[in-house]
Formats: C-alpha cells, structure tokens, sequence
C-alpha cells in the first residue's frame, strides 16, 4: 500500500506538470496565431467545455478495462494533448485541440480522484488533501520548466512536444503500482454517459464555491492590488505567488487536520478563515493587508475540493460517476469565476467583486455539512468524522 500511495501520489504531480508547462506557453500561442484577447478568451473556454462533457464517460471506462489500464490510457492521452495546442494553425483547429486537451484532463481526474480515495480507504487513514497538494507540487514544477523554455526564447512547438513525450513516458511508469480495482462479475457496468447522482450535486455546490474564489484570486488577484491597492507590478505578481503557495502548504497539511478534527470541522474552520481573508482583502489600506488577505484565502479554501472528491466517492455505489459530477461542476465554477468578477467589477467595481467571493467563502461554514459521511459512506470510509 506504501507504493501504490507513492504512485497515486506521483500521478497527481505528473498530472498538474502539463498544466503548469501549458500554462506558461499561452503567450506564445496567443502570439504565435495573432490572436485578439477575445478569441484567446474564446479559446481558453474549450479545455472547460471538453472536460465537461468527457467527464461523465470516465466511470465506463475504468469499470470496462480496470483502474490501473484505464489510469495509464487516460494519463498518456492527457499528456500527449499537452503537444496540440502549439501545433495549431488557426484559431478553429486550437479550439478543437484545446477540447480535446480539456476531454483528456478531466477524463483522467476523474480516474486518478477515484484511485485516490480508493487507495485512502484502504490505508485507512486521510491523504487526499496531500494528494492534491502533490498536484500543486507538479503545477509549480512544470510551470518553472516552462519559464525557462520561455525566457530561453524556445519555439513553444519543440517545448511542449518535448514535455508531452517525457511526461507521457513518466506517467507510464508510475501507474505501474497503483491499485489494480476491478468490478466483480456481478457488477452491471455503469451507462456510456451516466449523469452525476443527486448527492453529488449537493457535494459539488461547496466545491462550486471553493473553486470560485480560486479562480477568482488566481486571476485577479494581481489585478487587484494593481488597480485598487495602487500596488507596483513586482508586488502584484508576489501576491498571486503567494496565494498558490499558501494553498500548496494547506493542502500537504490538510491531511492531519481531517485526521484530527474531520471533514465538516476541517472546511468549516477553512470556510472561516477564507472569509476573514476575504474581509480583509476588501478593506484593506495596503499592499501588505491584501496580500496577507489572499493569503488566507488560499489557506482556507485549499482543502475543499479534495475532501469533496471524498465525500462524492464515498457517497453512492459508483464512485467514478459522483466524482465526474462533482469535477463538471467545479470545472464550471473554474471557467465561470474570472468572467463573473470581470463582469462584476465593470458594473459596480472590484472591491464588490470581491465582496462576492467573501460570501461565497463564508458558505463554505454553512454547507460543509454535505461533507459527511452518510450511512454507506461510513461503513466505506476510514477517517473519522468529528463535525
């Protein structure tokens, strides 16, 4: 069980290295087809649209050919997509790989979520919140890869054609010893496109108000203390760092405290110092208050989406279909985030915007009750609840 965790785990890095390496080569391809921020924004919707329709299919997948094969297909096609969108002619055809790309994100998410709380349940104890913060881990990794391809100036065609391959072929290797799960032969196999059950819904909506205030501090975050804080681009760029690291540092700390306190308490007590965060963005005289505000948010927030994942899992008979439920709706929180708090701040302002997002973390408090484990969930699920 210590290498099938040490595996899961590595695919989790493996998995946020091509997102980190992508992220960081937009610019080029935005400058490459001579793209226009709205056809970029346009384009950037299509990884969120793929994602969501393919998610729904992962279940089938991993029920026909097994965890393990259906990890290791679904992992090479996501990395080998890392290559597509450099290799673009046009805006369609980009539109097109960027779906694919998103289709191949979310269908291995999915897959290597329900071998993550497969693997925990087995250890008997919490280790999706470190899981998750191993994926953190790869994002940052694959991001500084992809900086210095950048500053050195490479053709983003030979840089993410290159990371596709090694990434491809490391992904490879650490599937080989994750957890092999197979359906028994009485287990009827779940439909093609099975949509998410109603529990997974109620799961999703806390996931949905995480996610938002993710996406909207990752991406105005820096914006903020620029036109609002009055922040030079040197500390607007710090404050965005310092937001990822904060919610890197929670989550390979967030398994003790579910260990120790439980799910609900764990994002209640997260819910609260999101909001305090929040509170403090907004009000805030500086530079140095902000920052410390978005700090906090990320602290609060950085566990949510794992332990929802776990409870999704945990709280019917397919997990891979309440996960794919859950993640549709946190991939659509993702993509809706930015745009709302754009549209937001054009008609009131900023702050407002922000104001939004300190509800939203708040709720947090309210609704991480759905993160309890229900009658099956407990006989399935190893950690304690203490909410």
């Amino acid at each position: 069980m210590r290498r099938a965790r040490l595996a899961v785990a590595a695919v989790f890095a493996v998995h946020g290295a091509v997102t980190g390496n992508f992220a960081t080569r937009v610019p080029w391809i935005r400058d490459h087809l001579r793209l226009d921020a709205g056809e970029l924004g346009l384009a950037l919707a299509f990884p969120a649209i793929g994602a969501a329709l393919a998610m729904p299919l992962a279940g089938r997948v991993a029920h026909r050919f097994g965890t393990r094969a259906a990890l290791r297909g679904l992992l090479a096609l996501w990395c080998a997509s890392l290559a597509l969108p450099a290799l673009s002619p046009g805006l369609p055809v980009l539109c097109a790989a960027l779906a694919v790309y998103g289709a191949a994100s979310g269908t291995a998410d999915v897959a290597m979520n329900a071998l993550g709380v497969e693997t925990e349940e087995r250890l008997g104890r919490s280790i999706m919140s470190g899981l998750h913060g191993m994926w953190s881990a790869g994002a940052l990794a694959g991001s500084a890869a992809g900086t210095v391809a950048a500053h050195a100036g490479t053709d983003a065609r030979w840089h993410l054609g290159a990371a596709a391959v090694v990434l491809t072929l490391l992904g490879a290797v650490v599937c080989g010893p994750v957890l092999d799960v197979r359906p028994r032969a009485a287990e009827h196999a779940p439909p093609r496109f099975a949509l998410p059950p109603r529990s997974a819904l109620v799961i999703g909506a806390v996931g949905f108000c995480a996610v938002f205030a993710e996406g909207a501090s990752l991406e105005w975050s820096a914006v903020y203390l620029r036109d609002v804080v009055g922040s030079g681009a040197g500390l607007a760029a710090a404050c965005t760092s310092a937001f990822s690291c904060a919610m890197a540092a929670a989550r390979f700390a967030g398994d003790a405290a579910v260990r120790r306190f439980g799910p609900v308490r764990t994002v209640r007590a997260g819910g609260v110092l999101a909001a305090c965060g929040g509170a403090l963005v907004v009000g805030a005289p500086g530079a140095g208050p902000a920052i410390a505000g978005f700090a906090l948010v990320g602290l609060g927030i950085a566990v949510v989406v794992p332990l929802a994942f776990a409870a999704a899992a945990r709280s019917g008979p397919e997990p891979s279909q309440a996960i794919a439920g859950v993640a549709t709706i946190t991939y659509t929180s993702g993509l809706v985030a930015p745009s709302a708090i754009g549209q937001l701040a054009d008609a009131t302002s900023l702050t407002v915007s922000f104001g939004l997002v300190t509800v939203l973390a708040a709720l947090l408090a309210v609704t991480a009750g759905a993160l309890r484990p229900g009658i099956g969930g407990a006989a399935r699920g190893a950690a304690a609840e203490g909410g």
